[in-house]
């Protein structure tokens, strides 16, 4: 099974990721083999990235909210495949665009996050 999820992972209203918790339920629940997930992330167009009403920088909110998929879906044991949008604000804004850095992948989880470029191409199985 392959489950496919396209950010914003945030209401308009607030940057507090319910979105996001609620498809991480949906990920334990139904432990999908492979798990892509599409930014944005931490989308630029959000309100309140855009007025910087944010309790950390930038990199930080977005690493916590990687931090955040990769843990959730820990448990699920799916392959998790993240892709940039030119809306991540934490991301290069250009195209094609090369993969998240992510220097502090915990080791458990580098053979099962797959960090790649926008555009990609997938060969599942």
């Amino acid at each position: 099974m392959v489950l496919v999820a396209c950010g914003p992972f945030t209401p308009s209203d607030g940057i507090a990721f319910e979105p996001l918790s609620d498809l991480l339920e949906v990920v334990a629940r139904d432990r999908p083999d492979v798990c892509v997930l599409l930014g944005p992330f931490l989308d630029a167009k959000h309100e309140q990235v855009e007025s910087c009403q944010l309790l950390g920088s930038f990199s930080d909110v977005f690493r916590l909210c990687l931090r955040t998929i990769i843990e959730g879906t820990r448990s699920a044991g799916s392959q998790l495949v993240l892709v940039p949008s030119l809306r991540d604000v934490s991301h290069d804004f250009v195209y094609p665009q090369p993969p998240f850095p992510f220097p502090d992948l915990p080791k458990e989880d580098r053979a099962r996050v797959l960090l790649v470029p926008e555009p990609c191409t997938l060969d599942i199985d």
